[in-house]
């Protein structure tokens, strides 16, 4: 059937679907929200989403191709990367497979924050593999950001996304990662300490609580 869609999520912030090979994404109505501040939102967030993709894309990561983009409908039509996910690829290959990819991982991390794009949901189930090349999809949460501090919160999520997910290997995808990212990026360093720093405070934090 021409029309059908074959695969469909809803999460919290949008509907997304594939139809006739295109990725449709559609940001959801709050009802909560005062409806011309909904629509505001909601707009300016769909166009705040296809600038990440484009400046991804222009400097080398690899991100579904925009189609179209619909702000009037908060809708943005893309590529459909019709692959494995890394939480899936991680859990099918060996060692040294891992190291690479996650170097690479690492490398495209790198290649968004020295152009200031901070991912905002760094996890193994946003980044696809397809015909040996790492994609990095749904950037609903990301934003532009020169802030080391910014950068610091986006590795440290996919850390702890390591830790609950891929415990087994977090040694290994971990240290690759870094590798990538150290060998793309100039500021690395400074970003991997203030990873530590966030660590850090939220052990204390923790301790307090405890208290």
């Amino acid at each position: 059937m021409a029309n059908q869609n074959i695969f469909s999520k809803k999460g919290a912030e949008a509907l997304i679907y594939v139809k006739d090979g295109v990725l449709v994404k559609e940001r959801v109505k709050k009802n909560y929200r005062i409806h011309q501040i909904d629509d505001k939102i909601r707009n300016l967030r769909t166009g705040l989403e296809s600038k990440l993709l484009s400046e991804a894309k222009r400097n080398g990561v690899n991100v579904p191709q925009i189609i179209e983009v619909d702000k009037q409908k908060s809708m943005i039509k893309m590529e459909f990367i019709d692959g494995k996910t890394i939480k899936e690829f991680f859990l099918k290959v060996n060692k040294n497979q891992i190291k690479e990819i996650s170097r690479e991982i690492g490398r495209l991390i790198g290649v968004l924050h020295k152009s200031d794009i901070i991912h905002g949901d760094l996890t193994t189930s946003n980044m696809i593999i397809k015909d040996g090349k790492v994609y990095f999809i749904d950037f609903g949460l990301g934003y532009f950001s020169k802030r080391v501090e910014d950068k610091g919160v986006d590795l440290k999520l996919l850390k702890e996304v390591l830790k609950s997910t891929h415990f087994k290997i977090l040694k290994i995808c971990w240290d690759n990662i870094l590798k990538g990212y150290k060998k793309e990026y100039k500021e690395a360093d400074k970003v991997i300490e203030r990873v530590k720093e966030i660590e850090r405070r939220a052990r204390y934090a923790q301790k307090q609580e405890q208290v």
